[in-house]
């Protein structure tokens, strides 16, 4: 048995931390992101409106950084937290700097590649502990915080 099964809640004897996740964060996310986008058209007249232009980039630099500060701030984006859940490191602690970044860093490559993302939904959907690719990759899990240990 590997280390992380120790540190996180078991999803045989500890189902409550994992039920309904999966739709829980895509629930999230969906807020998430008409958060950013709120935040992106918010910055627009800051660049005087040329961000019109680079509004694809000008979103994914605030998708970026919005994700990274929540994660950091509370282990969870701000749809998380409507949402009760957050995320845990392989140890069962909640995300420092390094640990958001780097979720970050996974997540935005597994948009990139639209393959990747497809086998995150896929891993999320069917393992015991719906972990995406980037969570497999870290040892992270997203849990319900009303069953938090």
């Amino acid at each position: 048995m590997n280390t992380r099964a120790y540190a996180l809640p078991d999803p045989q004897t500890q189902p409550e931390f994992y039920a309904d996740v999966p739709m829980k964060r895509l629930l999230a996310w969906v807020l998430d992101m008409i958060i950013i986008g709120m935040i992106s058209v918010l910055i627009l007249p800051l660049t005087l409106f040329t961000g019109i232009f680079f509004f694809a980039a000008l979103f994914l630099v605030v998708s970026f950084a919005y994700r990274v500060v929540t994660l950091t701030g509370g282990s969870a984006t701000i749809g998380m937290r409507f949402f009760g859940i957050e995320f845990r490191t392989q140890h069962g602690e909640r995300f420092e700097l390094g640990h958001a970044f780097l979720h970050t860093l996974g997540y935005s490559i597994s948009l990139t590649f639209g393959i990747l993302q497809v086998i995150s939904v896929v891993l999320m959907l069917t393992t015991s502990r719906s972990q995406g690719l980037t969570d497999h990759v870290m040892g992270s899990v997203a849990i319900n915080k009303a069953a938090r240990y």
